[in-house]
């Protein structure tokens, strides 16, 4: 076979990943979307439900604790009743939430159907994220996940823009309402472009599992959140003995069923476990900043929500245009140098952001939003790419489950342990100085250096990442390509 037609069947095979490849990003972006459009409101939804912010970020928090509560069970879903079916489903069952959430009447309402919209949407990434890896062609792996990535870096950086106009013009009860209509499309999309998935034989659900799992991240979030005004605190004290005790309990559990709701095992190649800690650490230090910095634009240099939306645009842009160069970039070199270049840019223009003042022109923080966002689609897919790639081929419908879940576990961390660090900075720099605004300065000043001294870490870790070793292609009892099988009924 000539080098022209291989490269001519490469094409044709990313072509026909093009229906549901739109139809997974459509899902993920309204997911994914909804991670953020709160953090530009949060301000807004303070004064309206006269509340505060460390009650209202666990909108936030409680959002992503209820992702990582159902993700763990998407495999075992896929695997008995079909990917396209559950896909569908959690697409549904987001928007509903969504719909929810727009008439609640006080804080706690907010927060217990933003909890109903987690768990509508939380498996919606890693079922998508499954199917395309596995229709994906072995050599193009890294331009196609680079565009499965372009949604889980730009919804996130232009959710406060649609956000800010949103709250601006009308009221914040549209920034989830907004929803309803996306979530009919992805699921019209769904129903005529993605592949009846064969089931497979499951064996019975691991309730144990999914008792602890949701117990252990959500008591060890909480304790974070209160860490940052006082470890000795009785009550971070119980959250972080509860939660230590559920983790230490699930770990075990998991690692004795045959059939585990999240596969640990897969910690047993060196490859994964690199790769995991480097986007554990990444996504602490970006998805933390992402709370931070829209609460800094309109709190400090009181930016309406719009403006502040718009401020963060160049980031949008700056990852839109990265990601896929990353992604190609991965297939020629792997994922190291990208790592530790994205990390290291994130690591620059974080610390920048931790030297704000009063008075800094909108340009330096624009500019290093800009790096930041850079950083981000040069580095984050190409590691998360990595890391499925680490993982045996077979896994991948569990692997899959288990980053993603871990994905939304430490940006629940980074939310709610950024702002407890900056409620506690904001205290003592108070006592220090007598300006009010100044001190809150100072704070945003103290979190953002954290941030760039956690992604400073993760650059460094960059370098012990290596090339994972070539995995023969995963067959069917038939011994026909999986890839074939999964496109059954399409």
């Amino acid at each position: 076979m000539s080098k022209k037609q291989v490269k001519g069947d490469g094409e044709a095979s990313i072509t026909a990943l093009l229906g549901p490849l739109m139809a997974v990003i459509i899902g993920m972006i309204m997911v994914i979307l909804d991670s953020t459009v709160v953090n530009v409101a949060l301000p807004g939804l303070v004064e309206d439900f006269n509340s505060d912010l460390s009650t209202l970020q666990w909108t936030v928090t409680g959002y992503t604790l209820a992702l990582s509560a159902v993700i763990p069970l998407a495999g075992w879903m896929t695997d008995r009743f079909g990917a396209k079916r559950i896909f569908l489903i959690t697409i549904a069952l987001f928007t509903i939430g969504s719909a929810l959430c727009s008439f609640a009447q006080t804080p706690e309402q907010l927060i217990i159907y933003r909890i109903i919209q987690g768990l509508g949407g939380g498996m919606v990434a890693p079922i998508g994220m499954a199917m395309i890896f596995r229709l994906a062609p072995p050599d193009k792996m890294g331009a196609v996940m680079g565009m499965l990535g372009v949604p889980m870096l730009l919804a996130p950086a232009l959710g406060p823009v649609l956000s800010g106009w949103l709250v601006e013009y009308s009221t914040w009860h549209w920034i989830f309402l907004i929803n309803v209509p996306i979530g009919i499309i992805a699921i019209l999309v769904g129903i005529r472009y993605l592949p009846n998935i064969e089931r497979k034989a499951v064996p019975s659900l691991d309730i144990l599992g999914i008792i602890l799992a949701p117990i252990a991240f959500s008591t060890l979030a909480y304790a974070v959140n209160e860490g940052g005004v006082s470890w000795t605190s009785t009550q971070t004290v119980i959250s972080l003995i509860v939660g230590f005790v559920a983790l230490i309990l699930f770990i075990i559990v998991e690692l004795r069923q045959k059939q585990p709701l999240l596969e640990l095992r897969v910690f047993g190649s060196s490859d994964f476990t690199r790769g995991i800690i480097i986007t554990w650490i990444s996504q602490i230090a970006l998805f933390g900043s992402f709370v931070l910095i829209p609460v800094f634009l309109q709190q400090v240099k009181q930016f309406s929500p719009l403006t502040t939306g718009l401020i963060l645009l160049p980031q949008a842009l700056a990852s839109a245009v990265f990601m896929p160069l990353g992604g190609r970039l991965f297939d020629k070199i792997g994922a190291r140098p990208l790592a530790i270049t994205g990390l290291g840019i994130i690591t620059v223009a974080l610390f920048m952001l931790s030297n704000v003042a009063i008075d800094t022109s909108l340009v330096y923080i624009m500019c290093a939003l800009a790096m930041m966002g850079a950083g981000m689609g040069l580095s984050m897919m190409s590691i998360n790419t990595h890391v499925l790639q680490a993982a045996p081929r077979k896994l991948v419908n569990r692997v899959t489950p288990l980053t993603t879940a871990a994905q939304q576990v430490m940006v629940s961390f980074a939310v709610a342990g950024l702002t407890g660090f900056l409620t506690s900075k904001i205290t003592d720099h108070a006592a220090e100085v007598k300006d009010p605004l100044q001190a809150s300065v100072l704070a945003f000043g103290d979190t953002f250096l954290l941030t760039a001294c956690l992604a400073f870490v993760g650059a460094l870790l960059g370098f012990i990442l290596r090339r994972p070793k070539p995995q023969p292609a995963e067959e069917d009892p038939s011994g026909e390509n999986p890839n074939a099988a999964m496109m059954v009924g399409h």
